[in-house]
């Protein structure tokens, strides 16, 4: 047996389990995979051999639910390799969700929204570049004045029912894009900003609970790391944590529907997101957090 093997209450699985579409369970304390290549767009690189051990540990800790791209990545680095060399073949339970719509020419510049011929084929880019025959969950990411998207989300659903992709979602979407959306297939997951700073989508959350969608906030920590405020620090002081646990607590506490994806290239930064897994906040917390988005 593996002594650092995580007990079912402890490591990701602490924080309980989230039904993706309804049948797929997932920890909801999961990895994002964006940082794995860099620390920016535009570096540096990080080493690969790190990130491989980074993901390697990840699992060891429970972690089931992986959000990636295809256009993560700096020069010749890809998170999406680095999740094949580390991980294939994949464990059962594993949940890797990929996001379409952006795309990246190899020198880093940004391309223009893709439309659905260059949707469908970044989606089969992912399924090459992981080395599946589905994707579990795949994100329209909408780029704010890229239009509504029904034709692109469309071609995401007729993958679906192709068999290609297993459940839908979408990404930096309004509730109109959202709603359209939902009126051409099932949407089982968005993924919008959403932090103790960011809570412009509070209302959103609470409608992705009541439909059954999952709710996956990027940038979990404002965008720039952990907010760097009193609140935050009494907080985390009461509980002997980190601001950056608190602050992953508390998504967590937000709402069941909250799952968390926070990235990082550093297995001592991957240790410490893992176990605010355990954290359980209190009302006074909750009161004191809360207070830092009225």
């Amino acid at each position: 047996m593996n002594d650092d093997a995580p007990r079912p209450d402890t490591g990701a699985a602490a924080a309980g389990h989230y039904l993706i579409g309804g049948e797929l369970p997932v920890h909801r304390m999961g990895f994002g995979a964006m940082r794995l290549p860099a620390s920016q767009w535009d570096g540096p690189a990080h080493d690969p051999a790190r990130g491989v051990a980074v993901l390697r540990r990840a699992a060891e800790l429970g972690v089931n639910h992986i959000d990636t791209a295809a256009f993560y990545f700096f020069e010749d680095i890809a998170a999406n390799d680095l999740i094949r060399t580390a991980l294939h073949p994949y464990p059962d339970d594993l949940v890797i969700a990929t996001k379409v719509g952006p795309g990246r020419f190899p020198d880093g510049g940004w391309m223009a929204p893709a439309g659905p011929a260059e949707l469908r084929e970044a989606v089969l880019r992912n399924l090459r570049e992981l080395g599946r025959d589905h994707l579990d969950l795949v994100y329209l990411r909408f780029l704010g004045s890229d239009g509504p998207g029904e034709d692109r989300f469309a071609t995401l659903a007729a993958l679906r029912e192709e068999g290609v992709i297993r459940h839908l979602g979408v990404s930096d979407a309004s509730p109109q894009q959202l709603e359209e959306a939902r009126a051409i297939a099932p949407v089982a997951a968005v993924q919008n900003r959403f932090s103790p700073l960011t809570r412009t989508d509070a209302d959103m959350v609470e409608f992705c609970a009541r439909h059954g969608i999952a709710f996956v906030p990027y940038f979990p920590f404002g965008g720039s790391g952990a907010p760097d405020l009193r609140s935050v620090e009494a907080v985390a002081a009461r509980h002997g944590a980190t601001p950056a646990q608190i602050t992953l607590a508390w998504l967590l506490a937000t709402s069941p529907a909250v799952l968390a994806i926070p990235g990082t290239s550093s297995p001592a930064h991957l240790e410490e997101n893992v176990a605010a897994a355990a954290l359980r906040l209190g009302p006074e917390d909750l009161a004191e957090l809360d207070a830092l988005g009225a």
